[in-house]
């Protein structure tokens, strides 16, 4: 159950593997002095907000009223590319400042092999680095297999925008909206935590139905539950 935080409360999130998200922190503290020192990492809230984490544990962030993504290191984004600099391109991926993406972060890329994308491309990619004082940067495989895992530029398809809660409701396997879509019509979904969904369906009609849920469900607009949403889906001419 979610419980609400304030900036600098502490956080109880232990894990072996313990992955921060937006909203949390953590302090080095040092206590004592040479060889007797003890140095621990406790948690904190960096903004207030509902507490949530995975069903593991393995997985902390604050859920916010804001409207504009705070980029944390290993999430999965959405982004455009907005230019080039060097070797790097720029990437919009609706934060503060656009994120870096180095030309060999894809999977197989060399000097001589890479992408060749264009301003205006869309990418599903992974956040790798995270600073307030720092530009974020990305990358488009999986940090442990080196894969694509699907990571990479999305060809096609239409991008839609979403609260940054509806886009974490989403990603939630257990969440009724995306396996029911799939249901009714063959589609391709990928989510960014950073509010933007990218949808590829054969029909335009199938894509503005999706379009259509994806706002009716939103915590931000319309709430609609599961049954709702199978009813409103019927009135569509699918």
């Amino acid at each position: 159950m979610s419980s609400f935080v304030m900036p600098g409360e502490r956080v109880p999130a232990q894990h072996v593997n313990l992955k921060l998200g937006p909203g949390l922190s953590e302090l080095s503290v040092v206590r004592g002095s040479g060889k007797g020192s003890i140095s621990h990492q406790p948690v904190v809230a960096t903004r207030a907000g509902l507490l949530n984490h995975s069903s593991n544990r393995s997985k902390w962030w604050v859920e916010g009223n804001s409207r504009r993504y705070v980029p944390a290191a290993q999430e999965s984004v959405i982004g455009v590319v907005s230019g080039r600099s060097g070797e790097n391109w720029r990437v919009d991926i609706g934060a503060a400042h656009p994120a870096s993406l180095d030309g060999l972060a894809f999977e197989g890329a060399t000097k001589r092999n890479r992408p060749n994308l264009k301003v205006g491309s869309v990418l599903y990619a992974r956040v790798s680095l995270a600073h307030k004082d720092m530009e974020p940067e990305l990358e488009c495989f999986d940090a442990q297999t080196r894969k694509a895992d699907g990571f990479g530029e999305l060809k096609g398809g239409f991008v839609t925008h979403c609260s940054l809660q509806m886009s974490r409701l989403l990603l939630d396997p257990k969440h009724f909206l995306l396996p029911l879509l799939g249901s009714r019509f063959p589609l391709d979904v990928a989510v960014g935590v950073n509010g933007r969904i990218w949808i590829s369906t054969k029909e335009a009609k199938q894509t503005i139905a999706v379009v259509r849920c994806v706002e009716a469900v939103d915590p931000d607009g319309g709430s609609m539950d599961e049954t709702r949403v199978k009813k409103f889906l019927g009135e569509m001419e699918l």
